[in-house]
């Protein structure tokens, strides 16, 4: 019995994910390296390894640690490489295939100077979402770190990585179109004017809302998307998923009513779904939208409300009148995360909606 905050799990919609993703990336005949920082979990890693899956990403040296002690040979940290680690990346480089993200030639010397075993280099590249890497119309300093590169003996560079975040601002698949088009049109720029050096270099492309809307991937050679093992109500927004793929619910209590503002209080607030927003179609904030639970999990159909305000431990949402008179103190709802990946990383495990926990790199 669920008596406080819990994250439910549909395994179902969670594997039919992954196999919608695997089968994309077969056939457009590139590498599929998913990146497990939405889930952190082993037991859910193992569900790629049923299908094949090999290689991943991740966002930390100690998650890399994590899945490296689970069995994973081939990790790439598509994290700007945190150089005060290095003691760290050498142990892992001597057990598995390790590749690491740079951006500046100061990184590239301490690396070089402190790895003692082989691991791959990807240059962080900047095709416009703003966050880190190096712009991918700077030829002069992306060719300074290809030369420092050259006379490395255990970095060895493998090519470009990129990830079009700003596609979480869109809308429409056209948006998300448009801003992979200039991505594509910016990397193979960049993969031209240095294949004299590095004819072999590898795009690495990754980010849910592209791939799951785009099925032609071009030129690249693997994509990276992390969030649509979940998907959460901003996926749904953008138009990667439909509601009904959404993998992850938070299973919350109500815990008071107040009719007369149209109010409830749930246990579920910023601790378990983080302070993460969208806007409605009034555009106002929200932080989740409640459903109804059943007995197989929740049904997206049967909407009780819009999560509108959050506090620490509370969640309120706003309610029809008609639900109002339905729902109790003490009964639960199922909350639609605005950003699963945050979510998961609050609640720490998961309950399947079979009855079963499965536990996260802690």
């Amino acid at each position: 019995m669920i008596t406080r905050p819990t994250l439910l799990l549909d395994k179902g919609k969670c594997i039919a994910n992954i196999e919608k993703m695997v089968r994309k990336a077969q056939e457009n005949n590139i590498v599929f390296r998913p990146h497990f920082k939405t889930h952190q979990s082993s037991e859910i890693g193992e569900w790629f390894k049923q299908l094949d899956i090999e290689c991943i990403t991740v966002s930390s040296v100690k998650m890399a640690e994590y899945f490296a002690a689970n069995g994973w040979k081939d990790i790439t940290i598509a994290f700007p490489s945190n150089i005060l680690e290095w003691e760290n990346i050498n142990q892992l480089a001597t057990k598995i295939n390790i590749n690491l993200v740079v951006e500046s030639i100061e990184t590239i010397k301490f690396l070089e100077e402190k790895i003692n075993s082989p691991i791959g280099i990807y240059i962080k590249v900047d095709t416009g979402y703003g966050r880190t890497g190096v712009k991918a119309d700077d030829f002069v300093t992306i060719k300074q770190l290809l030369n420092s590169l050259k006379t490395c003996k255990n970095l060895i560079f493998i090519g470009y990585l990129c990830h079009t975040g700003h596609t979480y601002n869109t809308r429409s698949k056209k948006e998300i179109e448009a801003i992979n088009k200039s991505a594509s049109e910016q990397l193979l720029a960049l993969k031209t004017f240095m294949a004299s050096d590095f004819p072999l270099a590898e795009i690495s492309f990754g980010d849910t809302p592209s791939c799951s809307v785009l099925n032609d991937f071009g030129d690249y050679n693997e994509i990276r998307p992390g969030n649509f093992v979940f998907y959460d109500e901003t996926q749904y927004k953008i138009g990667s998923c439909n509601r009904n793929e959404i993998a992850v619910a938070l299973a919350s209590p109500i815990v008071a009513k107040h009719p007369e503002r149209n109010e409830i209080v749930v246990h579920g607030g910023a601790v378990h779904l983080s302070k993460d927003t969208i806007k409605d179609e009034n555009d106002k904030n929200y932080y989740g939208i409640a459903v109804e639970l059943n007995n197989n999990g929740w049904d997206t159909d049967k909407v009780v409300g819009t999560v509108t305000k959050i506090s620490q431990e509370h969640g309120i949402i706003t309610v029809e009148d008609s639900v109002m008179n339905r729902i109790n103190v003490g009964d639960l709802v199922a909350i639609l995360p605005i950003h699963s990946c945050l979510t998961a990383n609050l609640m720490k495990e998961y309950l399947t909606t079979e009855g079963k926990k499965i536990t996260m790199m802690l």
